[in-house]
């Protein structure tokens, strides 16, 4: 049984035998995803590795109970029917997306995939004609209205206090070393090191249009720069700071929006007009980068500013001076 894009299947239109080879494919797909959340999670969040664990032996025992049914009322051959084929049907979002955001948005997505399938097991036995499949179905109704229950048995018997702290604190290292750093590294060195290029531009010629198309080339081959440099730094095994491409996206974007910053203004034609803008810029950037080094990085205020504004300043006035002599 094969389904173009052209051809979906309405809901209403699958025979009985067709919606447990559907309710089959589900479960056997929902138990791979929460094993792959859990392997995912397994070397820095084992506790939690352990609920989906759990949560995916739910799952088989569920297509274990609807291939039975099928065996005892239609044979041995499962039609072959997913998600895909029926228009309209709820979808799963890719695991790889899921993973890339997070413990908490894997328990949240979890907590969806449940609903989604009691909603569906309710419509499917209000359809059913025959007793036994009805009964079935409504049972896993149930059952999957109780998962989350189920998931905090589970998460009480694997997530203590403790645990959960810790794998709270673990997740937010993660996210610090994987995005905030070489991101706010990228923001920091777009923002500061286009100032002399951007500025002394606008100064020896006082031409904005030449000053953005200077700006911008500065801001994009620094955010590549910077983007391969992060990524071939470091492969993340031994550092535990998470996939080089991830980092190297964080810090090539930020040093692309960084440089862009203050050359923006000078799409404005009037030069003092866009001048005036891209310094009240600087001086906005180069206090967030102190803050955002406060907030995540713990660096003493008085190092960040020192570091950052006087760095920043001691740039900006090179480009003045080169740029007005």
């Amino acid at each position: 049984m094969i389904f173009g894009s052209a051809a979906r299947r309405r809901f209403s239109d699958l025979s009985e035998q067709e919606v447990i080879a559907l309710a089959i494919s589900s479960e056997e797909d929902d138990a791979r995803i929460y094993r792959s959340y859990a392997e995912y999670l397994r070397d820095e969040f084992p506790a939690s590795a352990k609920i989906f664990d759990g949560m995916a032996e739910e799952e088989d025992t569920h297509r274990h109970k609807l291939v039975e049914l099928h065996q005892a009322r239609f044979g041995e051959v499962i039609p072959l029917l997913r998600r895909e084929h029926v228009a309209g049907f709820y979808a799963r979002r890719p695991v790889w997306l899921i993973e890339n955001l997070g413990l908490e948005r894997i328990r949240d997505e979890a907590a969806k995939m449940e609903s989604d399938a009691e909603v569906f097991y309710t419509k499917a036995a209000k359809n059913s004609s025959d007793a036994a499949t009805r009964k079935l179905l409504a049972d896993l109704a149930a059952e999957e209205a109780t998962h989350k229950e189920t998931a905090h048995s589970l998460e009480a018997d694997h997530l203590n206090g403790d645990t959960r702290d810790n794998e709270q604190r673990t997740a937010h290292r993660q996210f610090v070393l994987t995005w905030v750093q070489p991101g706010l590294a990228g923001l920091m060195d777009g923002s500061v090191s286009t100032l002399a290029p951007i500025f002394a531009t606008a100064f020896a010629t006082q031409n904005t249009w030449t000053t953005f198309l200077v700006g911008l080339a500065a801001s994009v081959g620094a955010g590549i720069s910077m983007g391969f440099t992060e990524a071939a730094s470091d492969d993340g095994e031994l550092s535990g700071r998470g996939s080089p491409i991830k980092r190297g996206f964080a810090s090539g974007v930020m040093t692309t929006l960084g440089g862009l910053g203050h050359a923006l203004p000078y799409l404005i034609t009037d030069f003092w007009t866009a001048t005036s803008i891209a310094i009240m810029v600087v001086f906005v950037e180069l206090w967030v980068i102190v803050w955002l080094q406060y907030r995540f990085m713990q660096t003493p205020i008085m190092r960040a500013t020192f570091q950052v504004v006087l760095g920043g300043a001691l740039v900006f006035a090179a480009g003045v001076l080169i740029g007005g002599g």
